[in-house]
């Protein structure tokens, strides 16, 4: 099996120079079908030996310090630690030695990328609707153990609010604990539901949470075909990674 190098966004944030960040795209693996090509997943029936290729290919063609921590994500709001080793279920990761690896997987659901302004401390968040709402974000800056004013903020790519439709019952649970300031997070859709805007109930949230540098959260997974897997809009899919880490060389 080959592939070419894998293709991959640069966060657009002011993150200190020893934090290094990256989001994958679907292009640069070996995964064939509907998980082409650079699918990170090894629990959405794609084939065992390309997801291991695919992020084998990760691992040496971008160069990474160590082999990402992994997730078991569930949509929930446990925090995991980017120094273990054992298998953990858990929808964020933090690191605080260089060299350690964050990582979360998505498609559509929104990763989010924290650090602090020193550089010292970093995390990733799979923050996909129920984890938002259940304060998946609010958990991590609280292990990060940094004031909020000191983080910064990266959303990397997601369902964007053109078609990200949801019922009356979610919309109810995204608004929880943000009262009327979530309003223009919605409108109302033609079918007569709701279109909702992720990245921006993610800003509120980080905003509630005194984190005011926050960059990204303009990149949609499902108007992208080209570039992004998506399950709502295909179903059967690869996921992506979006990773973070502290330098080794600092």
């Amino acid at each position: 099996m080959s592939a070419d190098r894998p293709a991959v966004i640069i966060p657009d944030w002011q993150a200190p120079s020893r934090v290094r960040a990256l989001a994958t795209t679907r292009a640069g693996g070996v995964s064939l079908g509907a998980y082409a090509s650079l699918n990170l997943a090894d629990h959405v029936g794609d084939d065992p030996l390309a997801v291991a290729e695919n992020r084998r290919i990760l691992l040496e063609a971008l160069a990474l310090p160590s082999e990402p921590r992994w997730l078991t994500q569930v949509h929930g709001c446990d925090v995991a630690d980017a120094g273990g080793a054992e298998p953990c279920v858990a929808d964020a990761v933090i690191a605080t030695k260089p060299g350690q690896v964050c990582a979360v997987l998505t498609a559509d659901c929104l990763p989010v990328l924290l650090c602090d302004d020193s550089g010292e401390r970093v995390a990733a968040v799979h923050a996909g609707w129920r984890g938002l709402a259940d304060g998946v974000i609010e958990a991590a800056i609280e292990r990060l153990a940094r004031p909020p004013q000191r983080l910064l903020a990266w959303l990397g790519p997601a369902i964007g609010p053109d078609a990200f439709e949801i019922g009356d019952e979610v919309r109810v649970r995204l608004t929880s604990g943000l009262g009327g300031i979530a309003a223009g997070a919605f409108r109302p859709s033609p079918s007569g539901r709701w279109l909702a805007d992720l990245p921006r109930l993610a800003r509120l949230r980080l905003a509630a949470a005194g984190v005011e540098r926050v960059s990204g959260g303009t990149l949609c997974t499902y108007s992208d075909a080209t570039r992004f897997y998506s399950y709502r809009r295909d179903g059967s899919t690869g996921r992506m990674a979006t990773l973070v880490w502290i330098d080794t060389r600092w």
